[in-house]
């Protein structure tokens, strides 16, 4: 009590004298000027940082939340690192085809040249559960196809059965329309079932489910599973991806 009231005081202490010296900044001699201009400075580099600390780690939502809506009997839920935290490369310009954003997300064209970018934003709306979401730049376009893929924990596959249905969640923002689709794939031993789903990006919940009942899946040989989210027409646009997250739930006995 007696520490924090003395920090107090001194904190007091210190605003009153830079107020006296701002206020006073019109008449000081040029020698002292100098003088509080110099420790200004070096004063405002350690503001200037904290309050950039600050700003990151008080805006809305938290860094390295995995809160999101997801059905009651999940078994698994996960939401990638590219939208939990910051990545220490945050951006990519002119991205190569297999440029990697983070450990998780991949980028896959056949341009021959790229005039697309790639950058990881903070999302400081109240309405957003992600910290962070991907934003990508389309100008020119000369290919023929552009997917992100996002590799799945083991986490996913783990314990997977074919009654379970795969469920992506995403929220995405865009300057026109275009389509997007959604394509798991799970590897098992040689063999690969791939199931897609176009997102219902006209709908206020963007959300499919991936039914493994259809599917051909050997429960015993499954080794990995990714999530290629195809863009149809991505010239001349600029697409936010503000959240990705997935879920798993066994489908009901009948």
């Amino acid at each position: 009590m007696v520490g924090r009231l003395f920090r107090t005081m001194m904190f007091r202490a210190s605003l009153r004298r830079w107020a006296a010296a701002a206020r006073d900044a019109d008449t000081a001699s040029l020698a002292l000027l100098r003088q509080q201009r110099s420790r200004a400075r070096r004063l405002r580099h350690h503001l200037d940082h904290l309050i950039f600390k600050a700003d990151n780690r008080l805006a809305l939502p938290m860094i390295g939340s995995s809160a999101f809506r997801k059905p009651v009997n999940a078994d698994w839920s996960w939401r990638p690192e590219l939208w939990r935290g910051p990545l220490p490369d945050r951006g990519i310009a002119a991205a190569r085809n297999q440029s990697a954003l983070g450990e998780e997300v991949t980028l896959f064209h056949d341009c021959d040249f790229s005039e697309l970018t790639l950058r990881q934003v903070r999302n400081r709306r109240e309405s957003d559960l992600a910290p962070y979401g991907l934003r990508m730049d389309v100008f020119r376009f000369d290919g023929s196809y552009l997917s992100l893929v996002i590799a799945l924990p083991p986490g996913a596959t783990d314990g997977l059965k074919r009654r379970h249905l795969i469920r992506l969640d995403t929220l995405v923002e865009m300057e026109k329309p275009l389509e997007i689709f959604a394509r798991l794939n799970i590897k098992h031993g040689p063999n690969t079932e791939q199931i897609v789903r176009e997102l219902p990006l006209h709908e206020e919940e963007v959300m499919v489910e991936f039914d493994l009942a259809y599917t051909k899946l050997n429960e015993k040989r499954i080794e990995r599973a990714w999530l290629d989210l195809i863009f149809e027409g991505p010239e001349m646009n600029m697409v936010t991806i503000r959240d990705v997250t997935f879920s798993r739930r066994p489908r009901a006995e009948l």
